[in-house]
Parts: C-alpha cells; sequence; structure tokens
C-alpha cells in the first residue's frame, strides 16, 4: 500500500462528552442535513479517516472536508473552555454555531420584508378601488401605484412581475422570519 500523497489533515480530537452530542446530532431526525453532514465529518476526522475517503463518502469535495476540519480545530480551544463550565443546552447552542454556514456575502436586498408585503397587500386589492382603469393589476399599473403610495421610492415593473411570479408571497414570509 502506498502512503498517502498531500499533507497530513489536521487531528481532531474529541472528549466524550464532545463525542455523544456529535453522535446524537449525526442520529437525530430533526437536525439540519448540512448540520449532520458537518458533524460526520467532525466524528470520522477524529477517528483518522483521509480527507479523500471521507469526501467520496459523503458526497462532497476534499476542500469541504478540510474546510469543517479547520473550522472545528479553530473552534476547539473555545469548546473545551465551554465544556468544563457549561450545561449541556449551551454547549450545545455552541455546537450549533461552530456546525453553522459563516454568512455569506452579496448585495444586500432591495426592497424591506415589510414593503414586499405591502405590495402584496396593494396587489390583493381591487384595482377600481385605486381608482385604476383596469380590472386586474398589471406589473405596470401595480408597480406606479406602490410608488404613488410612497411605499417604495422607485420599482420597475419586471421587478413586479419577477417578485409577484417566483412566489412572492413565500419570499416575503421568509423576509419577516429573517428579521425577526
Amino acid at each position: 500500500m502506498r502512503p498517502p500523497r498531500g499533507p497530513r489533515p489536521l487531528v481532531i480530537l474529541l472528549t466524550d462528552r464532545q463525542r455523544a452530542m456529535l453522535e446524537d446530532t449525526v442520529h437525530s431526525r430533526r437536525r439540519p442535513h448540512d448540520e449532520v453532514q458537518r458533524a460526520t465529518i467532525i466524528l470520522q476526522s477524529a477517528d483518522g479517516a483521509r480527507t479523500r475517503h471521507l469526501a467520496a463518502a459523503l458526497r462532497v469535495s476534499d476542500p469541504t472536508v478540510r474546510l469543517w476540519r479547520r473550522r472545528w480545530a479553530h473552534a476547539a480551544p473555545q469548546l473545551a473552555a465551554a465544556e468544563a463550565e457549561a450545561d449541556d443546552e449551551t454547549l450545545r447552542g455552541l455546537f450549533q454555531q461552530v456546525l453553522h454556514d459563516a454568512p455569506r456575502g452579496g448585495r444586500p436586498a432591495t426592497f424591506t420584508a415589510e414593503q414586499l408585503c405591502q405590495i402584496v397587500a396593494v396587489a390583493c386589492e381591487v384595482p377600481e378601488a385605486c381608482d385604476r382603469p383596469v380590472s386586474h393589476w398589471t406589473p405596470r399599473e401595480l408597480a406606479d401605484e406602490v410608488i404613488k403610495r410612497g411605499i417604495v421610492p422607485t420599482i420597475s415593473p419586471r421587478s413586479i412581475g419577477r417578485f409577484l411570479k417566483g412566489g412572492g408571497l413565500k419570499t416575503a414570509s421568509v423576509a419577516v422570519l429573517a428579521q425577526s
């Protein structure tokens, strides 16, 4: 058997309590899939699994396995300190923070959840009640109305159409929950 190529993976050492909590996460039917997968990476890494074998078994990339090993190793001192003085619930919360995905960059939302909800509310009104000479809202009419009411300073009919066609109600409710 030929020796593995590349750098040796980070050594992951787990206490019995950490191992038990990670195994609970792995065997839970209510934890998100990505959290279960990350806990599996940590557990198998602690058991000596190689990066390539672990990545193939979990159907993830090698960099993904390395990333979660690195994150766990970076958080290990904080976890050890918390384990010494915290109860299981606090420690479990800290585990979830470590296993949670980092915030992603990107452009901030153009419209707030409140504005989106107000747009949906206007769309649910009868256009004739707003002195509009149409029987059904068009994206152009709706865009003009929400600008006229001061809900948003500007919005294109295309944005209105995409929002309403793409499940605007679902998007607005998710945005409201995220702000809560």
